[in-house]
């Protein structure tokens, strides 16, 4: 059986929760924003190695989906076309 998230003192709840937010952090999605730049909100809650995990978890993930998309491109790179093109 699972635990469930946040648990107790010495249960290693933190190390998950950590490793969540650089989940959340690597993986391409970012809330939308009207005209400013915005990181996830997530990043905001990593400490420096952390940030530096999610870094390279996502420089990472996006070469694996620019090797299996047909024109090559990174779902961040999709993202980036459609707001210049304004989809």
């Amino acid at each position: 059986m699972t635990q469930p998230p946040g648990g107790g003192a010495g249960d290693g709840g933190e190390e998950r929760d950590e490793e969540a937010l650089v989940e959340q952090v690597a993986g391409a999605y970012r809330p939308r924003a009207r005209e400013e730049l915005r990181y996830h909100p997530a990043w905001h809650d990593l400490d420096e190695p952390a940030r530096v995990r999610a870094y390279e978890i996502g420089r990472a993930m996006r070469k694996l989906e620019s090797a299996l998309d047909a024109e090559g491109m990174s779902t961040t790179a999709r993202a980036v076309l459609a707001r210049i093109e304004g989809r």
